[in-house]
């Protein structure tokens, strides 16, 4: 058995466990006290912990790793030592390239995680607010990532208040209640009024704020089917999208954990860190569209679920084919991935959740500082 062999359970279970953590963030939805506490300046430096983790691990050790695999691929035992600083000259020339070719893969990814989200039409609807559609019927555009969304500092502010509102709400209805329960009066046909009550302390509350599980609303027109398409239509619009998201990330995590656990744990809690917040960016906008705490919880977990999912997936192809070639690629196409998801998409959410720069220059350096320590540690 080789050493990648072995390590393929180890690989396995860091990559289940960064996806895991978007469970952590979408079950937010089941408590809204915590909506509150997602305040700009905590999402601001947990995204710029995660990508100074990630630039710094891409950089110093996995770019590296591609150029010694590619120098160990080229260089022959018969070679003169001319030939092999030619040989490991070349390695970093094939590792440069195969890291931009990871970065233009994920430019790629980009666009077709815009087109399938529904953001090409809505940036169309912008440009041409006058058209007129051939279907009334509004597109759901759900965030299929940290800071995809127009306005992250908005949407945060606003789903605060709404759970402040359902906050509030819950307590009024325990309130009256409470009050409730303690009269002793009866009503005329003997019972008490909240046995007579029609709808439960849950309803209640649900009724008030409109962000339930169960929204009763008395004499309002509803059409069930159109209800249905749209959320049908924005689940599997949101599943796709976050998919193929995060299928890079899961593969990436996967390969670096494949040949050295040290890297991949690293990297596995780098992509953990950011994906607490892509779970909440994910549910929240759904829960409070469609009032569905579990559904919205369901598809938030979707963003970590592919990650595993590509991790078998690329383990499937790439079983019977794992050489140093093979290794010193991947390697060069994961520390591009890893480099612009950090700095086109972690950063700059960063800082517009955070444009003062109270946080984020910090938090990235902190990030770099902690991935460091951890790589000393382990060649300790």
């Amino acid at each position: 058995m080789s050493v990648a062999e072995g390590n393929v359970g180890v690989a396995l279970g860091l990559v289940c466990g960064a996806g895991a953590a978007t469970a952590v963030g979408s079950a937010v939805v089941f408590f809204p006290s915590l909506v509150k506490l997602a305040s700009r300046r905590v999402l601001a430096g947990s995204l710029g912990l995660s990508a100074g983790v990630m630039v710094y691990v891409s950089f110093v050790e996995i770019l590296m790793k591609s150029v010694a695999d590619f120098g160990a691929a080229l260089t022959k035992e018969d070679m003169t030592e001319d030939e092999k600083i030619k040989a490991g000259d070349l390695g970093y020339i094939y590792a440069t390239l195969s890291f931009f070719g990871g970065v233009m893969t994920m430019l790629i990814i980009d666009v077709m995680v815009r087109f399938f989200s529904g953001e090409h039409r809505h940036d169309a609807e912008i440009k041409a607010p006058n058209v007129e559609k051939e279907n009334t019927e509004p597109d759901f555009v759900v965030p299929h990532c940290v800071g995809c969304a127009e306005d992250p500092v908005g949407e945060l502010n606003e789903w605060q208040e709404k759970a402040e509102q359902e906050l509030n709400a819950m307590a009024d209805t325990q309130t009256k209640t409470s009050a409730t329960i303690g009269s002793n009066d009866l009503n005329a046909d003997g019972t008490t009024p909240k046995e007579n009550s029609v709808l439960s302390l849950e309803e209640e509350a649900d009724v008030e704020t409109g962000y339930g599980n169960k929204v009763v609303v008395e004499n309002a027109p509803k059409d069930e089917d159109l209800e249905q398409k749209k959320l049908v239509k924005m689940g599997l619009s949101t599943a796709l999208a976050i998919a193929i998201h995060n299928f890079p990330e899961g593969l990436a995590t996967f390969v670096a954990a494949l040949e050295d656990p040290s890297v991949g744990a690293v990297l596995a809690i780098a992509i953990g860190i950011h994906n607490i917040p892509e779970g909440l960016c994910v549910a929240l906008p759904i829960y409070y569209a469609t009032g569905n705490r579990w559904k919205a919880f369901g598809w938030g977990c979707l963003s970590g679920l592919s990650e595993p999912v590509a991790a078998l997936l690329g383990w499937a192809v790439l079983a019977n084919t794992m050489s140093v070639e093979v290794y010193a690629v991947l390697f060069g196409l994961v520390s591009g991935m890893m480099v612009i998801i950090a700095m086109k998409e972690l950063i700059p959410t960063a800082h517009r959740y955070d444009p003062e720069d109270t946080v984020v220059t910090y938090s990235i350096i902190g990030g770099m500082v902690i991935i460091a320590l951890s790589l000393v540690l382990f060649k300790v």
